[in-house]
This record gives C-alpha cells, sequence and structure tokens, in this order.
C-alpha cells in the first residue's frame, strides 16, 4: 500500500471512531512518506485525544 492508501484508510476509521487504528495507519502514511498529510491528521487527533482523554492516552 502507498503513503495515500494508507491515509484514506486511517481517515475511515477516524470517521468511524476508531481512533487506535487511525493513528496506526497515519504511522504507516508517514513513515513510507514524512510528507504526507497524514502527519497533519495524526497531530490533530493526538490533539483531540489529549484534550478529550487526558488520563486514557498518554502519546
Amino acid at each position: 500500500m502507498t503513503a495515500t492508501d494508507w491515509y484514506q484508510k486511517g481517515n475511515a476509521y477516524r470517521q468511524q471512531g476508531d481512533w487506535k487504528h487511525a493513528l496506526d495507519c497515519y504511522m504507516e502514511a508517514i513513515e513510507l512518506d514524512p510528507e504526507s498529510p497524514a502527519v497533519e491528521a495524526k497531530a490533530m487527533l493526538e490533539d483531540i485525544l489529549n484534550f478529550y482523554n487526558k488520563d486514557a492516552y498518554n502519546p
């Protein structure tokens, strides 16, 4: 799979509320392409998790 494929798969998981799999997909995309839009998506998702789940999520 390409970085774009991983990014799109991560978006699909994020829309379903499956944040762990979304993060995993974004990390795969970033590993393949450090300039991928997954970098911003991962940062956004981490910000959301840190805000809403301070005790449940520690990057």
